[in-house]
């Protein structure tokens, strides 16, 4: 596995209760070859005091602050065009990385020559608590796939940035960013591979989680017809596979 730097970039926001965690999880990473870009987005609560002290901690880990709170979407914009990396990972605030997954997924790209990576994860308590609920993911995925199946999750997303610029991977200023991200890359015709192993934790929140999934529902269907531009009919296709792969994930 080639030595090459890795672009890790986390908005964070409100997050004193994870932060110091997730930043650890990063620390542990058995691949030396790293920065972590903490995009700061007008926290208020204790988060900014904590960024400090992790700040000290190792010169690897580099703080932004963005003053106004801005949206995942524009942090992690301003944090991709802080990047020095070669490759670009996403890691949100409150999850957590197996210790080998910078190693493992840089290896599987090289082995891929992918441009654009996903991983395995596991659904994580508010505490950080594995619940056994793993997600399994295809080796790969085009554009009409994607539509069928979001299994990309951020927290496990890798880009190489000698096969797609990054002034591509900004993403849009709307809701379910990431996801309108992945597609608007597959579109152009490029191929998402998917390393079938679990390296990241994915931490939810105990509370309303019933209207999260009905936010989840809204939002998916606005970018079907709205980002997509699909009719009613091809959209409605698409929801019904996405909606089933969506329940199956979480039984």
């Amino acid at each position: 596995m080639s030595e090459v730097l890795v672009s890790i970039i986390t908005p964070v926001y409100n997050a004193e209760k994870f932060i110091a965690n997730t930043v650890d999880s990063v620390l542990a990473q058995t691949v030396d070859k790293w920065e972590l870009i903490l995009a700061e987005n007008g926290s208020k609560d204790g988060t900014k005091k904590i960024l400090e002290e992790l700040r000290q901690k190792d010169p690897r880990i580099k703080v932004m602050y963005l003053g106004d709170n801005v949206g995942a979407a524009k942090a992690r914009n301003a944090g991709i065009k802080k990047a020095s990396g070669r490759y670009i990972a996403f890691l949100d605030a409150d999850d957590l990385w197996n210790e080998n997954k910078l190693k493992d997924q840089i290896r599987f790209m090289e082995k891929k020559n992918a441009a654009f990576s996903f991983t395995g994860y596991e659904f994580g308590t508010e505490a950080a608590e594995p619940t056994g609920k793993i997600v399994h993911v295809p080796e790969s995925l085009t554009y009409r796939q994607a539509l069928k199946n979001t299994t990309i999750f951020t927290s496990t997303v890798m880009f190489d940035t000698r096969k797609i610029a990054k002034e591509e991977l900004f993403m849009p200023a709307i809701k379910s960013e990431d996801t309108a991200l992945w597609w608007q890359i597959l579109r152009s015709g490029k191929k998402a591979y998917g390393l079938n192993k679990n390296l990241v934790l994915y931490r939810r929140p105990a509370k309303s989680l019933s209207s999260n999934k009905l936010e989840a529902v809204r939002r998916i269907w606005y970018l079907y017809r709205k980002w997509e531009k699909l009719n009613v009919f091809q959209s409605a296709w698409y929801f019904i596979h996405w909606g089933a792969r969506a329940v199956k994930r979480r039984i």
